[in-house]
């Protein structure tokens, strides 16, 4: 269980007359911009300079795409800066077990051409995505084919390694009932389209025809960063050849198709991080404890368990737990569109004010974010007395999401998803204005 995070007292510039979330002091490494006139759709009017407003990043942490550290200068934005994700290492871990355990319970039928390989292919989302990251070291290192490069498992695509010669990976190997089998990863790519979107479905489904026409009958497994490739690699061939493909997500269509051969998927808990993504602007909004509603039961009775989150202090991060989905338990999570149980109780509007938040999805086209992520979201507003205006960008560059931040004075927080992790200067040089 968390610590509890203490609130930070008023100051006597608020005391004065200010309302909202914050004061009219920039934090350290702000620029102090003349607090902006704030009208929420409760009608209620504050000062609030635009800096001083809570901030939520989701989905992509901000962190240097090269090296994985943390821009702690975005997260500390403000008093109010969080960050809501998932952990990706425990939901990448999780994947390649699954994969692992899977290939040994069916270890006298995986092997389709009877050549004593195990092998698969994956699909990559975006080599320089921390959780496209996380998930391909994840199944390599429980299949046993990852390279430590600096002390981590390489994360780079092979292209083609049917030779099993490539430097990126090794050969693995796995003894099952005493007969020991490789593994052996025999293709890999970044799924970037021509317009430089990643992590995009339709190049996956063409990524798989060109590999299974090349060398079909020794693809055993695909492995695929997210749900969204992986059922465009499934619809595409692997269904029809029965060959287990296993993504990451939930997404409706991936668990649904787990009841026509799809291997397995990875709960991220999408309804967690949505509630926690709107929950954490709510209470300081509201100027109570950030904790409220979420280890400390609010006044409406919603709380989460240790079990489904953790909140790490000193990265200002919360991260939703996941969970395997297999042949086993995925009629378990058939909806993944609906407020988690626990927290789905509808908070007093007297109490808790209406409040306008400017919230962006990186990419209109993302089959996880507005498939469930945004259904989620749109189900927990109401509950958390919030008005959401939602932004799709197009998934290659800032200035499609940015360019329609030119109100911030109209908002009362935001919730940014970025194009890349690199980018929060983008969205907080906007703030400071």
């Amino acid at each position: 269980m968390k610590k509890k995070i203490l609130a930070l007292s008023l100051t006597a510039a608020m005391a004065m007359g200010l309302a909202g979330c914050g004061g009219d002091t920039a934090p350290a490494g702000n620029s102090g911009t003349p607090a902006a006139n704030n009208t929420g759709s409760g009608g209620e009017t504050s000062q609030v300079a635009n800096n001083q407003k809570p901030l939520v990043w989701f989905n992509r942490q901000p962190s240097n795409s090269s090296t994985g550290e943390l821009d702690m200068n975005a997260l500390t934005f403000n008093k109010d800066t969080y960050y809501v994700g998932f952990d990706a290492n425990q939901g990448a871990e999780l994947q390649g077990t699954m994969i692992k355990e899977y290939i040994e319970a069916n270890i006298d039928t995986i092997d389709r051409n009877g050549d004593g390989i195990i092998g698969y292919v994956l699909a990559i989302g975006d080599i320089g995505h921390n959780d496209s990251i996380a998930r391909t070291r994840g199944v390599r290192a429980a299949l046993d084919t990852a390279v430590e490069v600096d002390g981590v498992a390489d994360s780079a695509p092979v292209g083609t390694n049917t030779d099993g010669t490539a430097t990126a990976v090794k050969d693995g190997s796995i003894e099952v009932n005493g007969k020991t089998y490789i593994i052996r990863e025999l293709a890999s790519q970044e799924m970037k389209n021509s317009a430089g979107a990643t992590w995009d479905a339709a190049t996956a489904g063409n990524a798989i025809g060109t590999w299974s026409a090349s060398f079909g009958d020794q693809i055993d497994v695909i492995a695929s960063n997210n749900d969204g490739m992986g059922m465009s690699m499934f619809n595409a061939w692997s269904k029809a050849n029965e060959v287990p493909t296993f993504g990451y997500d939930a997404n409706a269509d991936a668990v649904a198709a787990i009841a026509e051969g799809y291997g397995g998927t990875i709960s991220q808990h999408a309804d967690v991080q949505a509630y926690l993504t709107l929950r954490v602007l709510r209470n300081a909004l509201d100027g109570v404890d950030v904790d409220t509603g979420i280890g400390t039961a609010d006044d409406a009775g919603n709380v989460l368990s240790s079990d489904v989150y953790k909140y790490v202090e000193e990265e200002r991060s919360y991260y939703a737990l996941n969970v395997a989905v297999t042949a086993e338990n995925y009629k378990d999570f058939t909806d993944s569109t609906k407020v988690y149980e626990p927290v789905s109780n509808q908070l007093d509007a007297g109490e808790h004010p209406t409040k306008k938040v400017w919230l962006n999805i990186y990419n209109a086209a993302d089959n996880f974010l507005t498939a469930t992520y945004q259904p989620v979201l749109q189900n927990c507003e109401a509950l958390l007395n919030l008005e959401v205006e939602y932004i799709g960008g197009d998934g290659q560059t800032e200035g499609n999401i940015t360019n329609r931040l030119g109100n911030p004075g109209e908002y009362d927080a935001f919730a940014i998803n970025m194009v890349k992790t690199d980018n929060a200067a983008s969205y907080t040089g906007i703030l400071n204005q």
